[in-house]
């Protein structure tokens, strides 16, 4: 019940990618998608650098820009309307069970937890929720959003910079498998987050068990 709209929220989002203003569009979708969107814009990325690979950089250096800038927007939700907007958006989103753990990873590790993480398709406005709520130092918020952002989304306007039409045969030939991976990644992605914090001598690590929510300020 919940896909349906779900897919036909995707399927209106990549129509963007023949808009005469879609670099606009994909900037404003990596700036809500750090804050509250729920569909990620790395698909869009990706038609926008296969329709002109010439501008692949471009499109990846604006994604990456906005991108940080909704982060900002969704550390702002989680260190101020967390009670209130913050709560409801986890949970719309599906993410309650995962904002403890995000929590916690956050508080042990920062800078390491949002470069790691939000470099992979985890949902990147847990991370920038999260780091509100746990009151991380914001330079350091920003920098590591921009090196993670800039990891994924650079990365990709790179490769269809230099390797443009190679690249679109290899998805129309292989697309079945490519979907494979990126389905590998988001796994992998959740995988990193919940086991960032794991140990040698201690499964599971200091995030095995976090606090409930209730049990966390905000701030300090």
């Amino acid at each position: 019940m919940i896909m349906k709209p779900l897919r036909g929220l995707y399927d209106w989002t990549m129509d963007k990618a023949a808009h005469p203003h879609a670099v606009w569009w994909l900037a404003l979708f990596c700036f809500m998608e750090a804050s509250f969107f729920p569909v990620p814009p790395h698909p869009l990325l990706g038609l926008m650098c296969l329709a002109e690979p010439k501008k692949a950089v471009k499109f990846a250096l604006v994604a990456t820009l906005a991108s940080v800038a909704g982060a900002l927007l969704g550390y702002a939700i989680g260190w101020g309307l967390y009670d209130t907007v913050g709560v409801w958006l986890i949970g719309a989103l599906g993410l309650t069970d995962a904002f403890p753990v995000a929590a916690c990873h956050l508080r042990e590790y920062d800078f390491e937890a949002i470069l790691i993480a939000g470099a992979t398709p985890v949902p990147f406005k847990l991370l920038t929720i999260t780091a509100g709520f746990v009151g991380m130092n914001l330079v350091t918020f920003v920098l590591s959003s921009l090196f993670a952002r800039a990891l994924i989304f650079m990365t990709v306007g790179i490769l269809f910079r230099v390797f443009g039409a190679p690249i679109k045969r290899v998805i129309d030939k292989y697309l079945g498998t490519v979907t494979t991976v990126f389905v590998v990644l988001v796994v992998g992605g959740v995988l990193v987050l919940t086991q960032l914090g794991g140990g040698e001598d201690d499964a599971g690590g200091p995030c095995a068990n976090p606090a409930p929510l209730e049990d966390r300020a905000p701030r300090g």
